[in-house]
């Protein structure tokens, strides 16, 4: 999961309250003795998947699309237990909730091994392999000499690429594991488990992204050897372009560091019952311990055990919960019979949630912003020595991020396959929409000690390893775009040691302590989205301008890009308190709660109608309903047509001002090189001085010729 927050979430939507803790005065209620209980309780795990015939008294409710088209009977895979038959005999959804959270000795033992893993890898990158580097060199430079280390930049270049000399397979297992976020890991099976398959498409954009970043974006800022992306605007622009892409990129990091903390806690707190107030600490500053200590190499470390253990236990649970289902063909029938396994809607209606196009140009693009010019992804791929591992590592990279998503896509099939027959969102099993999943592992594998703890190790993995990568691109950005440039002097080692891992340490506890605001205020988490939607699109057409047109002037391009942020943030900020106050609905797909062998309450307003949430009709349609999918095309399209409108104004810059190697290498012969072969016919020479920033290495006399 890259550090942008996954568009999916701006369609499902996180839950903002978490479930309460187990309460010792349920069992008061119960008229039956400590044994008959837990018979009960045990009785009800084993037959979760139960869909047997209830007696005749028991009502039946079931969900309908807005057609005439009756909602298809389920097919009983088994019978309740005599037990369970008698209505008065069933647990209500409160017993059951607390019943199903079981967090045992054996679960918590994996969870807390998996959190000393990562900090005794930063432990020994930031202590153990410094010190043997450091004997290496004292031993190669001799008594007396300077030495390799103590050179101006060495510790940068330690901390945050790693002295460019990481190893292909472990970078590729950290962009995998940075792609795939806790949001976006639990965000995807959701998004399935409630609209359907029709998001799945999106991973067709993954190889036209990768191709587009390799060609276009990579080849530049691999060539640059640059420590902050954004130092690219400053030598193709100026510092204002530079300041204003950074902020950006601070700004959204520090709305969306909080969510990446608090979802993976609700799901603890799903299966434990212990606070998120308890959660959140321990795993923060374990994060924040061996990304600070550690740096890059670090991370990356880390990242490859975080990610081992995320794929394992999303594979333990998609094996064992086909088994339990009877194979895939059942899988596949559950979710045809309720409409899950559907295509991108074939048209042109750009309100349309996954209309084919909203998915391939929109999804395009947003994944383009992920893997091509985000700050985070971009410096892993500078810890590597050569282009030609680079794109070894993006190859690598995009073919494991899409195997995990499908198996994300899998596990949210399992999961309505499982409650295709008694929906837990419906009947408040599941107090959020997001829980579904942690709901559908407890019941799955609860009762084998130790994998449910696997399971929320994986989720905090993907979460860890996404906040890790976070914090070590903030402290690169604060560095090389907010310190450097306005220092008279270069900083010291000990200093630049000290800034980077204060950076990290002020982000971490920054984070931390805003998930309490998070937890209160659901809307800020969907506002954290729109955010990334605010700024990702609008930087990825700065760089598109950046290195396609250098024709286009400093003031063109921010005249774009601050008239297509603006313009972005007005859709998205529209869209999001539509939603939040119901104005703007999407319709799911139907949902069943006929069979469900545990008592609860319906909703008042429960109906086929607002089950299908399906929208109000209106006369008129604004801008903000369009798919979400399209918010980084509006952003990224915005600010290059926007710049080249802003060329009217401003004029043109001659392309000869501008340093060859800022512009890509596909475009780089077109409109350079009929210069060269006009110079070449010509003894007259140019009177041009190449566009030079401050902090631009000073370029040969005889290229400025």
């Amino acid at each position: 999961m890259s550090t942008t927050a996954d568009p999916v979430a701006l369609g499902v939507g996180l839950g903002a309250s978490a479930p309460p803790g187990a309460d010792e005065a349920v069992v008061a209620k119960t008229s039956t003795t400590v044994a008959n209980v837990i018979a009960k309780t045990v009785a009800v795990i084993s037959n979760a998947v139960s869909t047997g015939a209830t007696s005749s008294s028991t009502p039946t409710y079931s969900t309908t699309t807005t057609s005439s088209t009756p909602t298809p009977t389920p097919t009983p895979i088994q019978s309740l237990p005599p037990s369970l038959e008698d209505a008065e005999q069933k647990l209500s959804v409160k017993d059951l909730s607390q019943a199903l959270q079981h967090f045992g000795i054996v679960d918590y033992l994996v969870f807390i091994a998996m959190l000393a893993v990562c900090a005794v890898i930063g432990f020994y990158f930031g202590f153990i392999e410094k010190k043997q580097k450091k004997q290496k060199l004292a031993k190669k430079d001799g008594g007396g000499a300077a030495g390799v280390e103590e050179r101006r930049g060495s510790e940068a270049l330690d901390y945050l690429v790693g002295g460019r000399q990481m190893k292909v397979f472990p970078v590729a297992l950290s962009l995998v594991a940075s792609f795939v976020s806790g949001i976006s890991l639990l965000g995807t099976s959701t998004e399935i488990y409630v609209y359907g398959t029709q998001y799945a498409f999106i991973l067709v954009t993954l190889a036209i992204s990768g191709a587009i970043s390799w060609y276009i974006f990579l080849p530049v800022f691999c060539n640059l050897q640059l420590t902050s992306t954004y130092e690219y605007f400053e030598r193709r622009f100026d510092r204002r372009v530079r300041i204003f892409g950074s902020c950006l990129f601070v700004v959204m990091n520090i709305l969306w560091q909080p969510i990446c903390i608090y979802v993976p806690a609700l799901t603890l707190n799903q299966v434990s019952g212990i606070s998120v107030h308890k959660i959140v600490p321990l795993t923060s500053f374990v994060c924040i311990l061996y990304t600070s200590v550690g740096g890059i190499k670090g991370v990356v470390w880390t990242d490859v055990i975080q990610g081992i253990v995320m794929v394992g236990s999303m594979l333990i649970v998609i094996i064992k919960g086909t088994m339990d289902l009877g194979g895939l063909s059942v899988v596949l029938e559950h979710n045809r019979q309720y409409d899950r396994l559907v295509g991108p809607d074939m048209t042109f209606d750009p309100t349309a949630r996954m209309g084919v196009f909203a998915l391939f140009i929109g999804g395009a693009l947003f994944k383009l912003q992920a893997n091509g010019i985000n700050q985070a992804i971009v410096q892993r791929y500078l810890t590597l020595p050569n282009n030609r591992d680079v794109k070894k590592a993006l190859i690598l990279s995009l073919i494991g991020f899409m195997l995990v998503m499908l198996m994300c896509v899998y596990i949210g099939m399992l999961a309505f396959a499982e409650f295709y027959h008694c929906d837990p969102i419906t009947t408040g099993l599941a107090r959020a929409k997001d829980q579904v999943i942690p709901l559908y592992v407890v019941k799955n594998v609860g009762h084998i000690p130790g994998l449910v703890g696997l399971f929320v190790a994986g989720v905090f993995s993907a979460a860890l390893s996404s906040l890790s990568t976070a914090l070590n691109a903030l402290s690169g950005v604060i560095l090389t775009d907010f310190v450097e440039p306005y220092r008279k002097k270069p900083l010291t080692e000990r200093q630049t040691a000290y800034l980077l891992r204060g950076v990290v340490i002020s982000f971490g506890l920054v984070s931390m302590a805003s998930v309490p605001i998070v937890q209160r205020l659901g809307l800020v988490m969907q506002l954290s989205s729109t955010v990334a939607a605010i700024t990702c699109g609008p930087l990825l057409g700065a760089f598109s301008v950046g290195m396609l047109l250098p024709f286009v002037k400093t003031e063109s391009l921010l005249t774009g890009i601050s008239c297509a942020s603006t313009f972005t943030a007005y859709i998205v900020v529209r869209a999001q308190i539509a939603i939040f106050t119901g104005a703007l609905t999407f319709p799911a797909k139907p949902v069943s709660v006929e069979d469900c062998d545990y008592t609860f309450d319906l909703p008042e307003n429960w109906n086929a109608t607002t089950t299908a949430r399906t929208p109000i009709e209106s006369t008129s349609h604004g801008l903000h309903e369009i798919s979400f999918l399209w918010y980084t095309a509006v952003g990224s399209l915005g600010t290059v047509l926007g710049s080249l409108l802003a060329t009217l104004y401003f004029g043109r810059q001659d392309p000869r001002l501008v340093d060859p190697e800022l512009i890509s290498p596909v475009l780089r012969k077109f409109w350079y090189g009929k210069y060269k072969s006009v110079a070449s016919d010509s003894d007259e020479k140019s009177d041009f001085n190449l566009h030079e920033s401050e902090t631009q290495p000073k370029l040969e006399q005889s290229e400025k010729s």
